[in-house]
């Protein structure tokens, strides 16, 4: 493992130890060279995945970005740590169990949408406002009623959502 702080290859670990939801392991790592200690984590990798941009473009996929768009959207927010932790492995679980190494943006922010609705109704609201790119006051008062709705799944009409997922 690469120090962050020399860039040098010589680096011991120190301790290691599952994460409390035991979804990964936990290694405190300190550098030979610089003395700099950090901390990695080793997860379990199911498969490769690549995101589809909505522009046609295509990406590896990055879960350290995915937890850094749902701490932005949970930011001052009262939301226990390991909720979000579950949520964004769940997330991660869902998608590598589509089977599909491509995966389209829509379908994460869908499902990002989804996990922030069951946590905090203020961050959804702010991860929606970017995500469906609000441009208006009448966006947020759409997406507020839905969320107020006794039945939030459904519009109106009865008709679910658009989000294409099951």
């Amino acid at each position: 493992m690469r120090c962050p702080y020399c860039g040098s290859l010589d680096t011991q670990v120190k301790d290691s130890r599952p994460t409390d939801d035991a979804s990964a392991i936990r290694r405190r790592r300190i550098c030979s060279d610089c003395g700099g200690r950090f901390t990695t984590f080793e997860r379990v990798q199911l498969r490769e995945l690549t995101v589809l941009k909505r522009s046609g473009r295509r990406v590896p996929f990055d879960r350290d970005k995915l937890q850094r768009s749902v701490e932005i959207a949970l930011r001052k927010r009262p939301v226990d740590p390991e909720r979000v932790e579950r949520m964004i492995n769940g997330i991660v679980r869902q998608l590598e169990a589509l089977g599909e190494n491509e995966i389209s943006s829509e379908t994460v922010g869908e499902l990002v949408m989804e996990g922030l609705k069951g946590l905090d109704d203020v961050a959804y609201v702010r991860f929606a406002s970017v995500y469906k790119n609000f441009r208006e006051a009448k966006d947020f008062e759409e997406i507020l009623e839905r969320l107020s709705s006794p039945d939030a799944e459904t519009g109106a009409d009865g008709a679910t959502e658009e989000s294409g997922i099951p």
